[in-house]
């Protein structure tokens, strides 16, 4: 009997929910082709995630420079690779902290302040951080590193949060890989000026300078035109905000703090199992590549500091651009039919994964002095992973629109335990730093790693909203005569595709 009461009570608010948005929609006439606040915003996210990702990946190639004789006096530091691995993986050892807690955080509170202090305190530590190398050594950058890597954790889930609130469902793959994809733009942008500005008799210390205040600027843009949601906004018009409150799936921050996060719903979904171990193979492939890529092509190719910067990017550039052909052809395929949601996500997962994995496998047996066929193979392996954007990465907000950011800080906190690992990993394989045979073992380690995490994606993977999306609270009814408790969203799951243990 409660069953049913609760079962016919949960028909009627959804019933009651379409009416609502349909007439809403309705009401605002609103041309969804205009450009508008929404774009603004995610305009702001992009920049974001370019700042974001050039302050982490500016130590790869500025490394080089700091453990190099220079022309024009810099500080030189004698660090043996061991330490320079030390230094690379020490963003992550803060970076993890606080990904699930900034997750909630999101959930309950908003992601305007959280993205600005995160963004703020990343320009604060790049700008101390080469007085701090030349008074404390690796000790000190180690410490800025993983200061920089504690609030850029807040980073991913407040992003996620804000493209959940303000990206309507028919927009979100756009706006999404959009967002996502200035990461890659970062790792160009950093990787071509690092190269040059260390090169130059600005010396290794202005990479960060440079970083440091472009991320003060971004907060200070931030501060004025951002906002956690449609609602939260000032500059917005009351037509743009019916139509993005009426199809983006999630409900307003006011209503979010009274629904409690669904933690056993959450570890007992086997699609979110299948974004987390994807997330995790993900990082462990790229971040290899990236944080090694420049003292790979050093000392097995023997490229300088200069071109190293400039062809360590080209990788990037082909993932930046192919990120965007991806995108619209998966938008394609969904629009016209060709492939369900869930299907195009597990297509463009396995080429973001599988076809890298292949890419590495050939590069790995290319001999020593080959540079631009070892190049071209690199740039293949890092291009193709733009498909990533439109397979897991966005699938946090199909699963759960209200707990997107919840689930992206738990995905992004366990897949950079793996981040961590990357740079480690090659210290502890790789043994003879000119060695290609070396350099291969720390290859096949990330070959397995896609492999596996996608094979699991596609065995799992749902593109359907959970049913512990919408948590109710717990209602007391009785029935003869016994006061019983029951959660009102204890209905069966009828879709297909909703896998749980």
């Amino acid at each position: 009997m409660v069953y049913l009461i609760n079962r016919v009570q949960k028909d009627r608010r959804i019933e009651k929910n379409k009416l609502v948005n349909t007439a809403a929609v309705k009401e605002c006439h609103y041309d969804n082709k205009l450009v508008g606040i929404r774009h603004m915003i995610i305009f702001l996210l992009f920049l974001a995630t370019v700042v974001s990702y050039a302050t982490r990946v500016s130590i790869s190639v500025t490394i080089l420079a700091m453990t190099k004789e220079n022309d024009y006096g810099y500080e030189v530091f004698d660090w043996e690779q061991s330490t320079r691995d030390t230094i690379l993986s020490s963003f992550f050892w803060g970076y993890i902290v606080l990904q699930i807690p900034a997750g909630m955080f999101v959930g309950r509170f908003g992601a305007r302040l959280l993205i600005l202090l995160s963004m703020a305190m990343t320009g604060l530590v790049n700008l101390i951080l080469p007085y701090a190398a030349v008074k404390g050594g690796w000790q000190a950058v180690c410490a800025c590193r993983i200061v920089m890597g504690l609030f850029q954790g807040l980073l991913y889930p407040s992003l996620h949060g804000l493209v959940g609130q303000w990206a309507p469902a028919d927009e979100r793959s756009r706006m999404g890989t959009f967002v996502y994809s200035g990461a890659q733009l970062g790792t160009i942008i950093e990787m071509v000026v690092a190269g040059v500005l260390c090169d130059g008799s600005w010396g290794w210390p202005a990479v960060f300078y440079v970083a440091g205040v472009t991320c003060v600027a971004w907060s200070l843009l931030w501060w004025v035109l951002g906002a956690s949601s449609p609602s939260a906004s000032r500059w917005i018009s009351k037509e743009e905000m019916k139509y993005i409150e009426s199809n983006a799936g999630s409900h307003d921050l006011n209503e979010k703090k009274k629904m409690p996060t669904p933690w056993k719903g959450i570890w007992t979904s086997l699609p979110f199992w299948s974004i987390l171990l994807a997330h995790s193979g993900q990082s462990l492939g790229f971040w290899t590549l990236l944080t090694e890529m420049p003292s790979y092509m050093d000392k097995v190719l023997g490229v300088d500091i200069k071109s190293n910067g400039l062809l360590s990017a080209l990788p990037y550039v082909a993932m930046y651009v192919l990120s965007f052909v991806f995108s619209w052809c998966a938008e394609l395929m969904v629009n016209k039919k060709i492939c369900s949601l869930g299907t195009t996500r597990k297509i463009f997962n396995t080429i973001a994964f599988w076809g890298p994995a292949a890419a590495l496998l050939v590069l790995s047996y290319i001999p020593a002095g080959h540079l631009p066929l070892a190049v071209a193979m690199l740039t293949v392996t890092v291009g193709l992973n733009g498909a990533h954007y439109f397979g897991f990465l966005i699938s946090h907000i199909d699963l759960s629109p209200n707990f997107a950011s919840t689930l992206m800080g738990i995905t992004n906190g366990c897949g950079n335990i793996f981040s961590i690992l990357a740079p480690l990993s090659v210290s502890l394989v790789v043994k003879d730093e000119t060695s290609a045979a070396d350099w291969r073992k720390v290859f096949f380690i990330s070959i397995a790693f896609y492999f596996l995490a996608n094979l699991f994606f596609l065995l799992f993977m749902s593109d359907r909203v959970q049913p512990w999306n919408e948590p109710q609270q717990k209602t007391t009814a009785v029935e003869d005569g016994v006061e019983k408790s029951k959660e009102a969203n204890s209905t069966k799951m009828e879709k297909t595709g909703e896998h749980k243990f």
